[in-house]
């Protein structure tokens, strides 16, 4: 069994298909789908899929591009959202991107720090997105933590073997999208080599990010099990014992799934 880990069931083309994408997912031993939030607005359609779907559950969160319509957001509105359906898991994606800095850092940054308050008052995972910050989101992730811990799964991770390490040695997980298996990205392959394999988690980002050998076109769930073949290739792993360490992973984060 594998499970995606993120994905963005709410976006097109896979939202006016869905019933499709979930079968095609279910075919390829794809159990649960994590629909991820990045604004409001998706947010409800993913009570609306979650409610459908008894595979498919969601988080609450504000993508970092989007926080600067989201200036006055606090982690008591954050913890509202969440407590409208037990099958919102997770809280995100949140984090800092100060590559493109659709939003200003300042505003990135605080909102980010209400998200990880949220999860520390409800315990539950933190979904992070970190491109071109990775000393800004290690210091605030391990500040935060000294105050009070809290679950962290880094998502579509793609920064420097350092960073993932540091990020382990603060007890997050990391995930692996289907970036890593471009022929670009051998210095991210060689990360997760590198990484425990229990810290491991598998996704899509669907509708993006398509692996190998399907780079470029609409990316769906059902892809996922090309980044887990290559990934269980990589550590010299069976693919099928690879995807239940993935999943045992999953559990030990979110909980177990019905």
């Amino acid at each position: 069994m594998i499970i995606d880990s993120h994905c963005h069931l709410e976006y097109e083309p896979m939202a006016s298909n869905l019933n499709a994408v979930v079968e095609r997912a279910l075919n390829n031993n794809v159990k649960f789908l994590l629909s991820i939030s990045t604004t409001n607005e998706s947010y409800l359609r993913i009570l609306e899929i979650i409610d459908k779907y008894d595979n498919i559950y969601g988080t609450y969160g504000i993508h970092p591009h989007e926080t600067k319509n989201y200036k006055k957001l606090n982690k008591n509105e954050i913890i509202k959202k969440i407590n409208l359906n037990k099958k919102i898991i997770g809280i995100g994606e949140t984090g800092l991107d100060f590559y493109y800095e659709h939003s200003d850092k300042i505003t990135q940054k605080k909102i980010f720090i209400e998200h990880i308050k949220a999860a520390q008052k409800l315990n539950l995972p933190l979904i992070v997105h970190t491109r071109s910050a990775e000393t800004e989101t290690y210091e605030i992730l391990k500040t935060e933590k000294n105050n009070k811990d809290f679950k962290v799964l880094i998502h579509c991770f793609t920064g420097s073997q350092n960073f993932a390490h540091k990020l382990i040695d603060l007890g997050c997980y990391i995930s692996a999208s289907g970036i890593v298996t471009f022929k670009k990205s051998k210095e991210l392959a060689e990360t997760f080599l590198s990484l425990p394999n229990d810290k491991i988690l598998v996704e899509t980002d669907s509708p993006y990010l398509s692996p190998e050998p399907l780079r470029g076109k609409p990316n769906e769930p059902s892809n996922i099990v090309h980044t887990v073949n290559f990934l269980a290739k990589l550590k010299n792993i069976n693919s099928i014992d690879f995807a239940q360490t993935t999943t045992s992973n999953f559990f030990k984060l979110f909980g177990q799934l019905k």
